[in-house]
C-alpha cells in the first residue's frame, strides 16, 4: 500500500477529530460578521475556495479565497486564514509576514515544528492529519472539515458517506477513460478544482474542472466516449442528459460532496496503478514548495 492510499483511508477518523477540534479552538477561527480572506497554495487554495463559499453562503460574512501569492495587499480584512500542511510554504510565510501587525492571522497546519508557528497570530495544528505523501488527501479534507464544523455545517452523514466512498466499488469503466472533467456548484467548485488537481498529480491525467453551469459554454465540446464527467454535488437540470448524449460517461455525485472527493482520490490512485505510476512520487513535485531567495 502506498502512503497516499494509507492516508486517504484514514479520513473518516480525521474528520471526526477535526470537528471536535473546531469546538475546542473556535476562538482562533473567524467569528460571525468578520470580513475574511482564506489563502493557500495548490490543494490548500482549492480548499480555501470551498471554505470561503461555505462561510459566505452561511451568512457569516464576506469571505474571499486567494492563492497566497495573489493576495491583494490593499484590501482590508478582519482576519486572514492560511491553510498550509507543511508550515513552510514560501508564499504563505511571506504573506503572513506582510500583514503581521495589520491584520490578525490564523494558520491551519499539520506540523507544529515549522516557521508558520511564529508567523501567524493563532495556529490550529491538525498533526493527526499530517502526511508522508506528496499528494495531499487527508490534511486537505480535514482542514476543510475543521472550517465546515466551525460553521455548524459538518454532520455525521459526511463521515458515514466517507466510509461508503472508501468501501464501494468505483464506477465501471472509469479507470480506462482518457480525459476527466469535474464539475461543481457553489462551494463544490473548489472541490471540483481539487479533484482535477488530484488526478493530474497522482496519475498524470488530462483533467479539467468548471462550475457546472459553465460546462455547456464550450468545455462540453471536448467530451467523447473516453471522457468521464463527474458532478460533485447536485447537478443542474438537464446537464446529465446533455453529457450522455455526447457518448461520454456521466458520474453522479450522490454522497456528501467531501466524500465524493474521497472517491476521486481513490480513482487517482487506481489510474496511477493502471498506468504503472507511483502516486507517492509524482513527477516534478515535492511535499512543500520552498522557493530560493
Amino acid at each position: 500500500m502506498t502512503y497516499v492510499e494509507d492516508e486517504l483511508t484514514s479520513q473518516p477518523e480525521c474528520w471526526t477529530r477535526a470537528a471536535a477540534e473546531a469546538a475546542a479552538r473556535g476562538g482562533a477561527l473567524p467569528g460571525p460578521g468578520e470580513r475574511v480572506a482564506i489563502v493557500g497554495c495548490g490543494t490548500s487554495y482549492f480548499m480555501a475556495q470551498a471554505a470561503a463559499a461555505l462561510r459566505e453562503g452561511a451568512g457569516q460574512g464576506e469571505t474571499d479565497a486567494f492563492a497566497a501569492s495573489e493576495f491583494p495587499p490593499g484590501r482590508r480584512y478582519d482576519r486572514v486564514v492560511a491553510l498550509t500542511r507543511s508550515g513552510t510554504t514560501t508564499e504563505v510565510l511571506e504573506l503572513l509576514k506582510q500583514v503581521k501587525g495589520r491584520i490578525p492571522t490564523t494558520a491551519v497546519t499539520a506540523d507544529p515544528d515549522t516557521p508558520v508557528m511564529g508567523a501567524a497570530d493563532d495556529v490550529v495544528v491538525l498533526d493527526f492529519a499530517d502526511e508522508r505523501s506528496v499528494v495531499q488527501t487527508r490534511f486537505a479534507t480535514t482542514a476543510l472539515t475543521l472550517l465546515r464544523a466551525h460553521l455548524g455545517l459538518h454532520s455525521d452523514t459526511a463521515v458515514a458517506d466517507a466510509r461508503t466512498a472508501l468501501a464501494a466499488p468505483l464506477p465501471a469503466g472509469l479507470v480506462e477513460c482518457t480525459q476527466f472533467t469535474f464539475l461543481g456548484r457553489g462551494w463544490t467548485v473548489g472541490l471540483a478544482n481539487e479533484a482535477g488537481l488530484k488526478m493530474r498529480e497522482a496519475s498524470l491525467s488530462w483533467t479539467e474542472a468548471y462550475p457546472a453551469m459553465e460546462y455547456r459554454h464550450g468545455p462540453i465540446s471536448v467530451t467523447t466516449r473516453s471522457t468521464a464527467t463527474w458532478m460533485i454535488g447536485p447537478a443542474p437540470d438537464g446537464l446529465a442528459d446533455q453529457v450522455r448524449a455526447t457518448g461520454g460517461q456521466w458520474v453522479e455525485g450522490t454522497l456528501d460532496p467531501l466524500a465524493e472527493l474521497v472517491r476521486v482520490q481513490r480513482l487517482a490512485v487506481a489510474v496511477a496503478a493502471a498506468r504503472g505510476l507511483d502516486p507517492d512520487r509524482p513527477r516534478h513535485l515535492t511535499r512543500s514548495v520552498v522557493l530560493d531567495g
